[in-house]
């Protein structure tokens, strides 16, 4: 059986970076790996990468979940009761693209702030959003952030930012959760180590099947009081998983082995939003494009320019009123990305 083909062999497929196949590393992690009842905390491998996973973040203890969103519900629910609120952003993936996980099952408000062009929360309308505890209101019980963040093209929240966020939150005794998905890329463009972008956050949700290119998998970080909370909410939800070491093995190979590639993709990214800048057929905001994402607008119908990338072999996706988005991964070559920047240039001049 030949494992390297797929529905989308032939053409650059751009659409995210959760369309990475595990690479042969990964495969042969997969195939070798130890494991045991992981809901018994019986799996080594699945505890490895929980350790190793609390390790590089500065938190004390983790929980391996089945997907991003699991994660960041878990973890609200976790920190927030029923009737409770949650702050977060307009354009945060939560609110976008999560099924509403927050309210329909646990019956969390999400509190909506306007989402800054760079992706953070404005601080002064944070601070007017948090509604305190007394009877007869939806008591604020935590915020969340996103870095770095989609729908605002990959854009990395700064540290002194999050200093800030964070000296907020503590004056009001909240919680700040991070949906830190691709977090890893977001301490590539700032040049540290993932635990400083972590410090600023009470807890974080991270992907391995991102920019890190395992099949499967998110982890959750935190003290260990909450990361016990969080379980319970992963059993709640379905999450808990027994012999899952087949999967924490190629999250392991993605943590040894794709962390430190990741400045290629933002390289790659950069020269396909530099060529999309120089036609006016196209608008794009250079300064938001800081990462592996690249989102940009056209002046045709943005529908009819994905279905001409596509004619050209490059697969893009539909962020509606947000544009047309690009997001380049391991698999995505220099000579693809020539061959992406013809392909615009064509539709340009068409």
């Amino acid at each position: 059986m030949n494992f390297s083909t797929s529905a989308t062999d032939g053409f650059i497929d751009l659409r995210s970076d959760t369309v990475t196949r595990p690479t042969p590393a990964m495969r042969a992690a997969m195939a070798e790996a130890v494991v045991g009842d992981d809901q018994n905390g019986e799996d080594p491998t699945v505890n490895e990468l929980e350790r190793r996973s609390a390790e590089l973040m500065g938190k004390d203890a983790a929980v391996f979940m089945p997907s991003g969103i699991m994660g960041n519900l878990s973890s609200m629910l976790a920190h927030c009761g029923r009737g409770d609120e949650i702050i977060v952003g307009d354009q945060s993936h939560i609110v976008w693209y999560e099924a509403s996980g927050a309210a329909a099952v646990g019956g969390i408000t999400p509190r909506t702030v306007p989402t800054s062009s760079d992706g953070t929360l404005p601080l002064d309308l944070v601070e007017a959003m948090i509604n305190p505890r007394f009877p007869g209101s939806s008591a604020t019980a935590a915020i969340a952030i996103e870095n770095t963040h989609n729908r605002c093209g990959g854009t990395v929240l700064s540290l002194d930012y999050l200093a800030e966020l964070k000296a907020v939150a503590n004056n009001h005794g909240l919680p700040v959760h991070m949906d830190g998905a691709r977090i890893f890329n977001a301490a590539a463009y700032l040049g540290v180590p993932a635990s400083a972008i972590a410090a600023h956050a009470t807890s974080v949700q991270f992907c391995f099947s991102k920019g890190l290119a395992a099949p499967v998998g998110s982890m959750v970080v935190g003290d260990a009081a909450f990361i016990e909370s969080v379980r319970y909410q992963r059993k709640l939800l379905g999450g808990a998983m027994r012999q899952s070491g087949v999967l924490a093995a190629p999250a392991l190979v993605g943590l040894n082995e794709m962390v430190d590639r990741l400045p290629e993709d933002h390289i790659r990214a950069r020269v396909i939003a530099e060529t999309i800048a120089e036609y006016p057929a196209y608008t794009i905001n250079l300064d938001t494009v800081q990462t592996n994402l690249v989102i940009f607008k056209t002046i045709r119908n943005q529908e009819e320019v994905i279905a001409a990338l596509k004619e050209r072999n490059v697969l893009a996706s539909n962020m509606g009123s947000r544009g047309i988005r690009m997001v380049t991964h391991y698999e995505i070559t220099d000579m693809h990305i020539e061959q992406v920047v013809s392909a615009l240039k064509d539709i340009a001049h068409a």
